[in-house]
């Protein structure tokens, strides 16, 4: 491995990742660990009562799928990662509907854009999750830092 990816792998997109079921107890224990005080993430009548057929997730309940689903970029070793050099620059979350427990996600990722930086390589992913028919639930885009030796 070395601390420049391949620049060849920007625009790349992997085939989808395995299906995540969410479920009511994930998004409860994600919003007590994150502060989300809203009982829209824990309570199922609340949730019903507010339109939803179950509680919802907080919005960046994603951001460990996204991770995971990250792991097939960072992992592929043609990419040239050595994940010891890895920081975490940003993530930024673009929802079209709310994480309902009882959802199936099938998650799928492109790896936007590869470039150096200051002695560093930059790398921009995204990860777009669909529910089980094909239609757009989130996306959740990240910044890699990949630091230079």
């Amino acid at each position: 491995m070395t601390s420049t990816p391949d620049p060849s792998f920007a625009d790349r997109t992997y085939p989808p990742g395995p299906a995540h079921d969410i479920s009511a107890a994930k998004i409860a224990e994600f919003a007590r660990a994150t502060s989300a005080p809203s009982p829209l993430h824990t309570d199922p009548a609340a949730a019903r009562e507010a339109g939803y057929a179950d509680v919802i997730a907080p919005p960046t309940f994603l951001v460990s799928l996204a991770q995971a689903t990250e792991a097939q970029y960072i992992q592929d070793p043609a990419a040239g990662i050595d994940f010891t050099r890895v920081v975490h620059g940003e993530e930024g979350f673009t929802l079209h509907r709310p994480v309902v427990a009882g959802d199936r996600l099938i998650p799928t990722l492109t790896v936007e854009s590869v470039r150096a930086a200051g002695g560093h390589a930059m790398v921009t992913t995204r990860v777009d999750m669909a529910d089980e028919d094909g239609a757009a639930v989130a996306s959740v885009k990240s910044m890699l830092v990949i630091r230079g030796e």
